[in-house]
């Protein structure tokens, strides 16, 4: 093929089909400097088959006279000079190709510059490529401008590039377009299928309404799917707002993995908030992880979402967000109005309030101490509702009853927080459902090349152990380095530890001493120790809340002489091997990250082979020759194993008809679908202004009377806004000032007449013609 582009047309030149004459005729337009394209193409009435193609220059022939009665504001530029530049093909039936039959060569128009030949329309293409280059960096938030240019200068400049950047917005335009092809909901849906197409362990599922429009959305992917397996005991869930267009509430099921970063464990666009919404959601997420419940929950203090965790985390503990609770006792909470001097002096001997509702939050070990502490605080505040209301779920958030939680050190739902905040720093609040979940994904992928980040600095760098004993230098090994770190700095604690021997087998009071302006020591924790299964039991329950042995037990490890760390004090959730083993879905297929990981490295050897080969190639004109016959060789065979590798795995549904109805009418299912739809209040309280009031406003005059007062301004507005309520929509907003009779009388009148004559467009448009006079 590549012998034939390179020849000048001429009669009798073969070709196996027309396509071929027209690939011919159109490099052949290129490297000359005109424009082509195809003038008629003529088939037969027996069996359909072209059976001849006439090809000509762009300028052949004259434009169309208009038609429009009208002259155009803007003509375009003539184009047509009745060039008569052409190529005929006709279809030979006993050799079974197309010859030519005809062509002349000749133009009677300037011809294109070699540095023009590329903006010709024939001549610019986006291969599927360069479409894939293109969409990706649309993905990534990359500007078409700047992505054009990028596109240039890897290929050595736009005359290499094949297509404009104007080209470039059309394409995006047109990917757009397809999107929503099937509308937001079917095209949601085709969404999820590709998905489900490229890793079988993608799960979607909706929740309808009664008339089968799709409310509630759920999703999650085989990544999700491993996390939650893995790291899937501490839970936070929060949602946001100002994520689409529909206004619909986004939720977030999030952990921590080994690295204590961010890990997603699924995602939900529901239609409200309410308590059936919560638990067709928690219901569902549970079903996708084989029904799992995590150890802990955490929320806010929505009273819908508490009820439905009642109901379905019937296993996990609910814990409330501390910072959100914090948040709500600043708005709540107010000291005593007494005097000011009385108030101030109050404040420099006691503390604020909301320093003791953070010390009965955090502060109190015991449930007795924290009791008192919170009747004190009761004395300081007014309105008790709020405080009342708290304490009845204290159990929920104050540290006195949280000491055995497993929490891993996670108190708030600021991980939900953070992630929404980078959600949207992608998105903008007028993104329809598809556009959004691209750019879902883009933020997803961002907290897991973050991952994958850490997983590298894990694998190179090595921990720095700052004491060679045994039990670090195995849990530098074993841990992963930020677990690592906290563990070797408990285990200099126990260092600076006093211990001495309580009555009893093996117990042990331990207090950690510190060094600040003089030597203090922390308070005192029981410990029992059990030499033979090498267990310690401390009363701080450091361990049960964050997987960590704390300073106390590792002290009371070392007296009883175990100088490794035992196995069952390592939570395998904090290990560098935390991700070993395999994870089956709810059919029980193999959860695969990444089913198309070794297509990708092996199209990443070979494309740097062939760019690192066309780099070299591209000097040298019988080296690019070379290149290019050996790829026409190659490129049939490749082909044809594709096809033969296509046919055997399509072999087995031959034979089979109907084997999924779904896939048969798929296009009338997506296009059927509808999300259901949600009224979304404006935020204007301001009345839509008319076209009269536009009229008036630009009629009305300043006024040159005394200038108004703040106040007076705003008691006006509050006035007229009052007043606007009580009037028809279609009676304009005028005010009439009072002036002096003496002064502005004449002002007064012109502005009556203008105001009089328009106050109503229905009585404007039936009064009977009349004089300036007849108005009054």
């Amino acid at each position: 093929m590549a012998e034939i582009d390179k020849r000048i047309p001429k009669v009798g030149m073969r070709f196996r089909d027309s396509d071929q004459a027209w690939e011919v005729w159109v490099n052949y337009g290129g490297n000359i400097g005109f424009d082509v394209r195809i003038r008629s193409t003529i088939k037969s009435k027996c069996d359909g088959k072209i059976t001849s193609r006439r090809f000509v220059c762009s300028n052949e022939g004259h434009r169309r006279k208009s038609q429009a009665d009208h002259e155009p504001k803007r003509i375009r530029a003539e184009t047509r000079t009745n060039c008569k530049a052409r190529m005929i093909v006709t279809f030979d039936r006993v050799a079974n190709n197309f010859e030519v039959t005809e062509v002349y060569l000749e133009h009677n128009h300037l011809l294109q510059l070699p540095q023009t030949r590329h903006l010709l329309a024939s001549q610019r293409k986006i291969s599927e490529l360069q479409a894939f280059e293109i969409e990706t960096a649309d993905d990534s938030g990359i500007m078409p401008k700047q992505s054009h240019e990028f596109a240039c200068r890897l290929v050595g400049g736009p005359l290499n590039l094949g297509y404009t950047c104007r080209d470039q917005k059309n394409h995006l335009r047109s990917k757009r377009q397809r999107e929503l092809a099937y509308g937001q909901a079917g095209s949601m849906l085709k969404f999820f299928r590709d998905k489900i197409t490229e890793n079988p362990s993608f799960q979607y599922h909706l929740q309808l309404d009664c008339e089968e429009h799709i409310a509630n959305i759920f999703w999650v992917d085989a990544k999700m799917l491993l996390d939650y397996a893995h790291f899937g005991d501490v839970v936070t869930f929060d949602t946001t707002f100002g994520t689409n267009k529909e206004y619909r509430p986004f939720g977030i099921f999030l952990g921590l993995n080994q690295f204590r970063e961010t890990t997603i464990f699924g995602a939900a666009l529901m239609f409200d908030e309410t308590r059936d919404s919560f638990i067709w959601l928690f219901e569902t997420f549970l079903a996708a992880h084989n029904g799992r419940q995590p150890r802990t929950i955490y929320t806010d203090q929505d009273v819908a979402m508490g009820q439905a965790i009642e109901k379905v985390f019937k296993e996990s503990y609910h814990g409330l967000c501390t910072f959100h609770i914090m948040q709500n006792a600043v708005k709540h909470l107010s000291p005593v109005k007494d005097d000011e001097k009385d108030e101030v002096e109050d404040e420099e001997k006691e503390p604020h309030i909301l320093t003791d509702f953070g010390a009965c939050m955090y502060g109190y070990e015991d449930k007795a101490a924290f009791k008192e502490a919170f009747d004190n605080m009761r004395l300081k505040v007014h309105k008790q509702t709020w405080l009342d209301s708290i304490y009845k779920v204290k159990e929920k958030w104050a540290e006195c009853y949280m000491r055995d939680v497993f929490s891993l050190g996670v108190r708030s739902t600021q991980l939900s927080e953070s992630f929404n905040n980078a959600l949207k720093n992608h998105l903008k609040s007028d993104f329809h459902i598809l556009r959004f979940l691209m750019h879902f994904e883009r933020t997803v992928e961002v907290k897991r090349t973050k991952e994958l980040e850490s997983e590298f600095n894990a694998r190179k760098k090595i921990p720095r152990v700052k004491m060679s004993t045994p039990m670090l230098v195995e849990a530098s090994k074993v841990y992963t380095p930020i677990i690592f770190e906290a563990f070797q700095g408990e285990y200099e604690r126990s260092m600076a530890a006093c211990c001495r021997v309580l009555d009893g087998n093996n117990r042990f009071a331990v207090a950690i001493a510190s060094l600040h302006v003089d030597l203090q020591f922390e308070e005192e924790r029981i410990v029992i120790g059990d030499p033979l299964t090498k267990t310690v039991s401390c009363s701080c329950g450091m361990f049960n809340r964050t997987g960590i042995l704390c300073g106390h037990g590792l002290k009371v490890l070392d007296l009883m002489n175990i100088k490794t760390l035992p196995t069952h004090y390592v939570l395998k959730r904090w290990t560098r091997e935390a991700r070993n083993g395999s994870i089956h879905d709810r059919q029980g297929r193999k959860v695969v990250e990444n089913p198309k990981l070794e297509a990708q490295l092996r199209y990443k050897d070979l494309s740097h082979k062939f760019h690192n080969m066309a780099h070299k190639a591209a000097n040298s004109p019988q080296c690019c020759v070379l290149l290019e016959s050996a790829l026409d060789h190659v490129a049939p065979r490749i082909e044809d194993l594709l096809s033969a590798s296509n046919s055997v795995m399509n072999e087995p549904y031959k034979d089979k008809e109907n084997v999924d109805p779904n896939v048969q009418q798929i296009d009338e299912l997506l296009s059927s679908a509808r999300l259901k739809k949600k009224e979304v209040q404006s935020t204007n309280i301001r009345r839509k202004r008319t076209w009269l009031d536009k009229l008036l406003k630009g009629k009305r005059k300043p006024s040159k009377a005394t200038a108004p007062t703040k106040k007076g301004v705003k008691q006006q507005k509050k006035k007229d806004g009052v007043q606007q309520k009580k009037r028809d929509g279609v009676q304009p907003q005028v005010q009439v000032e009072k002036y002096d009779n003496n002064n502005n009388n004449k002002g007064l009148n012109l502005e009556l007449q203008e105001n009089n004559a328009l106050i109503s467009f229905t009585q404007l448009l039936n009064a009977p013609p009349c004089g300036d006079d007849d108005l009054f």
